[in-house]
């Protein structure tokens, strides 16, 4: 049986190449003129600081709220490095959070079926009672 998305990978690498060199061609003709560059950078911050704050309201709300925060600093990361800097502290500290959050899930996931091998304890964890 074969894997259906083996070359999946080469091919994003391949087109991220081809959409980057288009990129710093784009980005070179517009630093050529100071005043489009301006306003360049000045649209980049204010859609990147928009897009910030409507991912910052949506966290608390069923949604990807996290997700829209991660996308709008990386809109403001193609200008300012503060933002890549933040962008990969923030990518960091989440790949430590789901790494730790998976092995609780795991020991929790173990704890409940020594409980049931022991015959121990209801399906929810709690503890067998009856009511009276």
């Amino acid at each position: 049986m074969t894997d259906p998305y083996a070359g999946d990978a080469e091919r994003a690498h391949r087109l991220s190449r081809r959409v980057g060199r288009f990129m710093e061609r784009w980005r070179a003709s517009i630093r050529r003129r100071p005043w489009l560059n301006t306003t360049y950078k000045v649209i980049i911050t204010a859609l990147g600081v928009v897009i910030v704050i409507v991912g910052l309201i949506l966290v608390p709300l069923p949604g990807p709220g996290w997700l829209i925060v991660f996308i709008g600093l990386t809109v403001l990361g193609t200008e300012y490095h503060w933002a890549r800097r933040l962008l990969g502290w923030l990518r960091r500290v989440l790949a430590r959070f789901w790494e730790r959050w998976n092995l609780w899930r795991a020991a929790r996931r173990e704890r409940k079926e020594q409980r049931s091998r022991d015959g121990r304890g209801s399906p929810h964890g709690r503890g067998s009672r009856s009511p009276g």
